[in-house]
């Protein structure tokens, strides 16, 4: 029995097992949360620590790729970009090869905490230093920014063109990066990252305070995804995600709210690029390029496209497999050509070739297991006992409020007039006039290939129409999209 199966038989199960199963839930969120902020005080192996909090990192960036994917069906294969532009936001304000000139901006902002006046390391050079806490924020902001941006152009693509262009848009941005040097310092990279301070006190390198930024900016962005997806914005995603015409002909806003989408994967890639570069206190160009996004793209699919917790599990458990097992595996496959003395055997290293596993790891999960480790769950209202019980009702529309307006109006409902659709060279409506009363019935009749689908997708605007007029309760529609039509 699957995951998505067992959720739905307790759903159907009654209101009981529903609650029964939120408390359960709940344990079990405590449980890991208690487990994960203990993790750093019960094994103090810097190494160990420092592999969490990069998964940790890996996390919240497939978090953000699972709100563009998962919810609103975008394939991103560019997502590293926004990764990118987080982490040059931040480093580019808080390195020491930062220009001078930028530097005595933030001058008059000292005396709020704000920012942090430091030396170069010649010494004769004075910048001053954003606060992590502050550039955080703002990264997100500028980030989200440049989602839209990049956007609004990609907008009437999908499938597979829209995979070549995220691509490409991926591979642009660490070529622009190495060819900005007076803003990014070139391929060489920014050096000297000061890191983030709290109440005085700087994390330096130790790996620990930055497993517990990580931990809180993980939950937050669970949080926040949780709060997305069962809002009226997720269920627009996965409108779209499921098919387009038919969410823009329920009243969704598909411009908008693919623009949302992009912007808000891009805001909490550029959140997490921040974190990422102060704890390295570096970035170069090659920290974010295509591997990154296809990594991150395989941790979704792998724990479950559109699950919030499967992305979670999924990021967690392959950066393990990457940081962990693979060399501990290589170990004893080294040991064991030894023994058995195979040469090849004897320098494997399974780690060199993370790419080659990931790509594996992808292709078995579209293979064997489309859903991922944890499926995204699908609401199932159950019926209670009286709605079983109850006699069947006749179907109507005497509820129905706002009628008696229509039904006062002179003239008709809608009035189509000269209405000309053409696709290229091909005219499919010439002149095309009717008139529809309220209450009444009109019926197209036509052989196939006659337009009567393209009238109706005219008149509702899935279809541009070249010249006429369509009128709606006295409302001119003509040219409308379908969202609002």
């Amino acid at each position: 029995m699957t995951v998505g199966e067992t959720f739905t038989r307790l759903t159907r199960a009654g209101p009981l097992a529903r609650v029964q199963r939120k408390t359960w839930e709940r344990i079990a969120v405590a449980c890991l949360l208690v487990a994960t902020v203990l993790f750093p005080i019960a094994h103090r192996n810097d190494a160990d620590i420092d592999a969490a909090a990069n998964a940790l990192t890996f996390a919240a960036l497939a978090l953000g790729l699972n709100i563009v994917v998962g919810l609103a069906g975008l394939l991103d294969l560019g997502y590293a970009a926004f990764f990118a532009i987080g982490a040059y936001t931040y480093g580019a304000m808080a390195s020491w090869q930062m220009a001078p000139d930028w530097s005595s901006f933030w001058e008059p902002f000292q005396w709020l905490g704000l920012v942090a006046r430091f030396h170069e390391a010649s010494g004769d050079v004075v910048h001053f230093q954003v606060s992590f806490w502050l550039m955080m924020p703002v990264a997100a902001a500028v980030t989200a920014f440049f989602g839209v941006l990049f956007g609004f152009p990609t907008l009437r693509l999908r499938g597979d063109y829209l995979a070549i262009v995220t691509l490409g848009f991926g591979e642009i941005v660490p070529i622009v990066a190495r060819n900005t040097p007076y803003v990014t310092n070139g391929a060489m990279g920014l050096n000297g990252v000061a890191a983030p301070q709290i109440f005085g006190w700087s994390f330096g390198v130790d790996a620990t305070p930055y497993y517990y930024v990580g931990l809180a900016l993980v939950a937050f962005l669970i949080l926040t995804s949780q709060r997305l997806k069962f809002s009226r914005i997720g269920r627009a995603w996965m409108a779209i995600r499921e098919d387009e015409l038919a969410a823009a002909a329920m009243g969704v806003n598909r411009t908008k709210m693919k623009l949302l989408a992009f912007a808000t994967g891009a805001a909490f890639a550029g959140a997490t690029g921040t974190l990422f570069v102060a704890k390295l206190q570096t970035a170069t160009p090659e920290m974010f390029g295509f591997p990154v996004s296809v990594m991150i793209l395989v941790m979704i699919v792998f724990g479950g496209i559109g699950s919030v917790w499967g992305v979670v599990l999924g990021a967690l458990i392959l950066q393990i497999l990457q940081s962990w097992f693979l060399e501990d595996l290589s170990g004893w496959l080294q040991s064991l050509g030894r023994l058995i003395h195979v040469e090849w055997l004897q320098h494997i290293e399974l780690a060199s070739s993370i790419e080659l596993i990931f790509g594996l790891i992808l292709v078995l999960m579209m293979l064997y297991r489309r859903e991922g480790l944890i499926p995204a769950t699908r609401r199932v209202a159950a019926l209670t006992t009286e709605e079983q019980t109850a006699a069947p009702t006749r179907g109507g529309f005497e509820n129905l409020k706002g009628l008696g307006a229509i039904d006062e109006r002179e003239g008709p409902l809608l009035d189509v007039s000269g209405l000309t659709v053409r696709f290229g060279g091909l005219v499919a409506l010439r002149e095309v006039s009717l008139s529809m009363a309220a209450h009444s019935v009109l019926a197209v009749i036509g052989p196939n290939g006659s337009g009567k689908s393209t009238l109706f997708n005219a008149v509702t605007g899935l279809v541009p129409a070249e010249s006429g007029q369509i009128r709606f309760a006295g409302n001119d529609i003509s040219g409308a999209p379908p969202h609002v039509v």
